[in-house]
């Protein structure tokens, strides 16, 4: 059964994100505006096109290891706990493991209300004995969980390798947030995606179809929608580079002329071949992945991964962390 949620009333623009555009447009000597507002509805509604695309390898692997290895998954954390997904968007993957783990309660998380409701509708219909918490928040920031399942074992879900979205430091600070907000003894599953070859990973992130360009572009016309912006989004197309120094693929806004544009009443220029940073995507190899999970204070129990090494799924726990060797 689906929880209630309440409908957000008359659409405003989010306070948060006015101040992240405005320092972000504003920084030097690189513009950025963090990769969290890019799921509007309409961000949300074209993420999940990109998934479907062939070039974008991470969800169909990440999928297949969770058909495959669910029920592993289910014999190492037992029935019973509450499923708590950061980030939970179409929820398309969370089924298989809804029905490998038997959980007492189901709590997707995410920044997009109206998508989140959807979502949580279908799966409700689908599990219609499974009592599903709906929460509206940015899982970046410190949030609360459903009184109903504070008693409950609990075990967070973060697939999609959207850890690979921070930087070591903020990654780690979200894993320990996760782990204060889950509580001693939860487990976590996690995908991270690996290190692999630039002729896989920039095509994965500039497909031909041009859907993750349309993703990208589609927070310059938020900020237009909801910021009283009036940025010419003709001017600016979309970048994927792959930066090997920091393992990561970058997204990039780059502009193709000089522009200059208001957003909440404030000016800004921007000169050609300039270019606003929107997302990284960091990438992980198996070393690295263990050891940025136990710096967040989660210790790795199992790990599965398919046939190329692609992708990996991480089981881990919150313990104590040692003070000692």
């Amino acid at each position: 059964m689906l929880a209630d949620l309440d409908r957000p009333a008359a659409v405003s623009a989010d306070p948060a994100f006015r101040r992240d555009v405005l320092a972000g447009l504003a920084m030097r000597p690189q513009r950025a505006i963090p990769a969290r507002w890019f799921y509007d509805r309409a961000g949300s509604e074209l993420f999940e096109k990109i998934t479907d695309l062939p070039e974008y390898y991470p969800t169909r692997t990440e999928t297949a290891l969770l058909a495959d290895h669910a029920g592993a998954v289910a014999g190492l954390v037992g029935p019973g706990r509450a499923v708590v997904e950061f980030g939970s968007g179409s929820s398309v993957k969370t089924p298989h493991v809804l029905r490998a783990v038997a959980p007492a309660a189901y709590v997707p998380i995410d920044i997009s209300g109206d998508f989140l409701r959807d979502s949580s509708a279908l799966l409700a219909a689908d599990f219609p004995a499974l009592r599903i918490l709906p929460v509206e928040a940015d899982f970046t920031q410190p949030l609360r969980l459903p009184a109903e399942i504070a008693a409950m074992p609990k075990l967070g879900f973060f697939p999609g390798s959207t850890i690979g979205n921070m930087v070591a430091h903020t990654a780690i600070d979200l894993l320990r947030a996760m782990a204060e907000t889950l509580g001693e003894g939860a487990m976590l599953l996690i995908g991270m995606d690996r290190v692999k070859s630039p002729d896989i990973l920039v095509p994965a992130y500039d497909d031909a179809a041009g859907v993750t360009a349309a993703f990208n572009l589609n927070l310059l016309h938020r900020i237009n929608r909801e910021l009283e912006g009036d940025v010419p989004v003709d001017a600016f197309r979309h970048r994927a580079i792959w930066n090997d120094g920091e393992a990561r693929i970058e997204m990039h806004l780059e502009t193709m002329r000089d522009v200059a544009f208001d957003v909440c009443g404030e000016r800004f220029g921007i000169a050609a071949g300039e270019t606003i940073h929107t997302e990284n995507s960091h990438k992980y190899g198996a070393r690295d992945a263990r050891l940025l999970l136990r710096a967040g204070a989660w210790t790795p129990i199992e790990e599965w991964t398919d046939a190329e090494g692609r992708f990996a799924l991480i089981l881990a726990e919150a313990r104590t962390p040692a003070t000692a060797p």
